[in-house]
């Protein structure tokens, strides 16, 4: 995977930056409006040797500077960068273009050079400062903890620093108002690290092998610390409704699609040479961005190939608010939502909109709504509940309100993850459940495991940990081991199905195809039956292991039929000739089974028995 990361990073994404800063200013009218509260960004970004081989494309100094042109007009920021060592090549300031240009020049001094990595002492120094507001941690690392050997002996040194970051450190940025959103540059990194510490502050975790994934990550963090409003934008059309300021559009497309052409209500065509009146439109390779102040109210059009991260920001005195809405979400777990309307900063409830309503969606990647309700007037404000979601992952969280003539929406990034953790430890025999749901521990929680019909024993071993004993398996067997557990919180008990663990998984025998995640996956099947060796010799799990065979001759069947057969007939359908030909074929063949089954009931109707 590194090795694709890196073919796709060397696409470059330097001609986004200065297109991108445009979409989140506030004075031109930006996907982000103005903030509630101050936000301070600080951009921490790892310099050590490490981050030579993790990052060869040098992503983390691109994503230095798309970063800096997404950051509003008067946000506070700074740049920190570390190794063995940390340093503040920029200070905390308001940004301005003077301070854009200052981040920008510190490219050169992003090159790895230090032998060693420090995350903890990264993130306590850049997190130590007082801001007027909440601090947002922007780090970016291979996310592998290595210090020096002069500290202590290894690899003790670098598990105790890990351990002060989650277990002390993390909690504390927590409690006073500091999120650190931490993306890693390699699939070498130490994910659990990343999502641990982003998910225990409030940020959003990501890994970035591309150009793209890079840009859709940076995205999320802006649109969580600067949120926005938008309108819809389906096949290339959206809707600006009367009041409406101003409105930016960000549009994806391919590096060697045609030009794109902007249609208004009356039908007036605008392009980049010849944008709208008083209006801003900027062409990169791989999207436009355009903005358009007093724009005419309607139905506006955009002609040409745009992809589905595009988007359409809208500035109006009437706006969309939510509540606080979780980076993090787990599974079995309904999530509260609040919502409400502000026109000019106070809260409206709608008087005059008719038909309003207010809706919370949760959309997986793949765009499959996992759930939805409808939120109810209560006070000033609407709330609903949305179902717990099913299925691990990363989804959008939609707010969207609608009456007549009124249509906003609120999108903001969320991971959904199982509220216990489980990993395998086949050296000690046993599985061990971590609780990742922060209000779940031995008081209110109780585990079940389940291996082929059997409950095992689970026994606490902390507060937020419990052990299962593992009976003596084979290790050249995978099978599956089934998860839940029983909550009591709050005035509710919940019954929580966890995906399952698959132990020994990179085994080549399997009694189930179903990997961790619940997804299906292929698997190798073989009998170990030696020769000379009996049926009632064979090993314990045999009867299973030959019907999981039996199960993928047939899959393996099947997936014949559809590759080789049904495409042959497919392609028939349009050759009628060959059709009669093999109608006819058919017809012989009937004709002679039929023939051949009369001369056999002749042939019965005339036989003698034997004589002694």
């Amino acid at each position: 995977m590194a090795s694709r990361a890196r073919g796709l990073a060397g696409r470059r994404i330097d001609g986004w930056l200065v297109l991108i800063w445009l979409c989140v200013m506030p004075a031109h009218g930006a996907l982000a409006q103005a903030v509630e509260g101050h936000p301070e960004v600080r951009v921490i970004i790892d310099v050590s040797g490490s981050m030579r081989a993790n990052d060869p494309d040098r992503l983390s100094a691109s994503a230095l500077e798309l970063l800096v042109s997404l950051l509003p007009e008067g946000t506070a920021a700074g740049v920190w960068t570390f190794g063995e060592t940390v340093a503040n090549p920029l200070a905390a300031g308001e940004v301005d273009a003077g301070w854009r240009a200052r981040a920008r020049a510190l490219r050169p001094a992003l090159v790895g050079a230090q032998p060693y990595t420090d995350i903890e002492a990264a993130v306590r120094r850049a997190a130590a400062a007082e801001a007027d507001g909440w601090r947002h941690l922007v780090l970016l690392t291979d996310g592998v903890i290595d210090l020096p050997p002069s500290r202590g002996a290894k690899p003790e040194v670098d598990d105790a620093s890990r351990r002060r970051l989650l277990d002390e450190l993390a909690p504390r940025l927590a409690d006073e108002g500091v999120v650190v959103h931490a993306i890693a540059f390699s699939d070498q990194a130490d994910m659990a690290l990343v999502e641990s510490l982003s998910r225990m502050t409030g940020g959003l975790p990501a890994l970035v092998a591309s150009p793209e994934s890079l840009l859709g990550a940076f995205l999320d963090i802006v649109e969580r610390i600067f949120p926005a409003d938008r309108t819809p934008l389906e096949s290339g059309r959206f809707r600006i409704e009367p009041g409406i300021e101003s409105f930016s559009a960000l549009l994806f497309h391919a590096p060697d699609a045609e030009p794109l052409v902007l249609v208004a209500p009356d039908g007036r065509e605008y392009r980049a040479a010849t944008p709208p009146p008083d209006g801003r439109w900027q062409v990169a390779p791989r999207f436009d961005l355009l903005w358009v102040p007093e724009p005419l109210p309607g139905e506006w059009h955009v002609q040409g190939e745009i992809t589905g991260q595009s988007r359409i920001g809208v500035a109006s005195a009437l706006a969309l608010r939510t509540g606080t809405l979780p980076a993090t979400a787990f599974l079995g777990f309904p999530l509260p939502v609040e919502a409400w309307l502000a026109r000019n900063g106070l809260p409206f409830a709608g008087d005059g909109l008719e038909g309003l309503a207010l809706r919370a969606e949760l959309i997986a990647d793949d765009g499959e709504v996992q759930s939805a309700t409808p939120l109810a007037l209560d006070g000033e404000r609407f709330r609903g509940v949305l179902p717990a979601p099913a299925l691990p992952g990363t989804a959008r969280l939609v707010i969207s309100a609608e009456a007549a003539g009124l249509v906003r929406q609120r999108v903001q990034a969320i991971n959904l993850l199982a509220p216990l953790l489980a990993s395998h430890e086949p050296e000690a025999r046993r599985v061990v459940l971590e609780a990742r749901h922060p209000e779940l521990g031995h008081a209110n929680t109780r585990p079940w495991a389940e291996l082929a019909g059997q409950r095992l024993a689970v026994e606490p071993l902390d507060e937020r940990r419990w052990s299962i004993a593992l009976p003596e398996l084979d290790d050249s067997v995978s099978r599956p081991l089934l998860l839940g557990a029983e909550v009591r919180l709050g005035q509710g008990t919940h019954a929580l199905r966890l995906p399952r663990l698959m132990l020994f998984a990179e085994s080549t025998t399997g009694l189930d195809l179903a990997t961790a995640n619940g997804e299906l996956s292929a698997e190798r099947f073989h009998q170990d039956l030696s020769p000379g060796r009996g049926a009632d010799e064979a090993p314990d799990g045999a009867v299973e292991r030959i019907v999981a065979t039996l199960n993928e001759l047939v899959a393996a069947g099947i997936e014949r039929w559809r590759t080789n057969w049904l495409p042959r007939l497919v392609a028939l359908t349009a050759r009628p000739l060959a059709w009669a030909v093999a109608g006819g074929l058919l017809l012989v063949a009937l004709l002679l089974l039929m023939l051949r089954g009369r001369r056999q009931q002749r042939r019965r109707a005339h036989r003698e028995d034997p004589h002694v």
